[in-house]
């Protein structure tokens, strides 16, 4: 028996899907399952998609080990039942993160380089053009008012945009709201992998409270606007940057 999805995903992936081009005929693409509830959403998301999309692609799945003795046999099994193409790549992120991490606490940063980049290079090894990620409005919302506050930029996630090495980055989730994706994982009994396989919780360095702040923020906001992440979607489109204090997007020469 198929996993339930609700026609607000289906349609909200559709949408985003045709309105940025993410993915496209004759597309492999390389999923990040870290086997959270986002990335779980995806790759059942991105299976229904495949089976009701007028265009064929290819998605393979792939886990990043950081070498910690991590155990993803479920979600391994979960994949296969599902019919869903999975690869574990190995690493020894782990050890190399004991060295790295006590002259940098930033570990989260870290761990999040590390397996980027994995993940790219597992895209070029079986010829992936595309590498999707399970990014959602509240990933988006939080990165923003976090480089707002923190780093003084006024920066996002995009739901496309072309790495470095010639890869293209999709983030199929961008639109939807973190709770519709708990909401599925739960609704169909799928057992998520949470917090307890995060590596930064195996290091006795005291943790940053910057995004925990910022999610707490938009929470108190959402509460008192109730159409904020609509408003802030809706904003993220429609950027005026000759009114910033940017003189090189002045639109008029003095």
């Amino acid at each position: 028996m198929g996993v339930k999805l609700s026609k607000k995903i289906m349609s909200k992936l559709g949408k985003t899907n045709a309105e940025f081009e993410l993915i496209e005929e004759g597309d492999k693409i390389l999923v990040g399952l870290s086997g959270g509830k986002d990335s779980l959403t995806m790759i059942h998301a991105m299976k229904e998609q495949q089976r009701r999309a007028p265009f064929d692609f290819e998605f393979l799945a792939v886990t990043i080990s950081y070498g910690m003795g991590e155990d993803y046999s479920n979600l391994a099994a979960h994949c296969k039942e599902y019919d869903i193409a999975h690869i574990i790549h190995e690493t020894q992120t782990y050890e190399l993160a004991k060295e790295k991490i006590r002259k940098n606490s930033s570990y989260c940063s870290f761990f999040s380089r590390m397996r980027r980049g994995y993940l790219y290079s597992v895209a070029k090894e079986h010829g992936c053009n595309k590498v999707a990620l399970g990014h959602h409005m509240d990933d988006a919302a939080e990165s923003f008012f976090m480089n707002f506050i923190y780093n003084g930029q006024m920066r996002s996630l995009a739901p496309k945009y072309r790495a470095e090495n010639g890869l293209i980055v999709i983030r199929p989730l961008i639109q939807l709201r973190e709770r519709q994706l708990r909401a599925f994982v739960v609704d169909n009994d799928i057992e998520a992998i949470g917090d307890e396989a995060c590596p930064a919780m195996r290091f006795d360095i005291k943790a940053p409270h910057a995004r925990e702040n910022t999610k707490q923020m938009l929470a108190e906001m959402e509460r008192k606007f109730p159409d904020l992440f609509t408003s802030l979607n809706a904003a993220f489109k429609n950027i005026s940057v000759e009114s910033f204090f940017d003189k090189e997007k002045f639109s008029t020469k003095f």
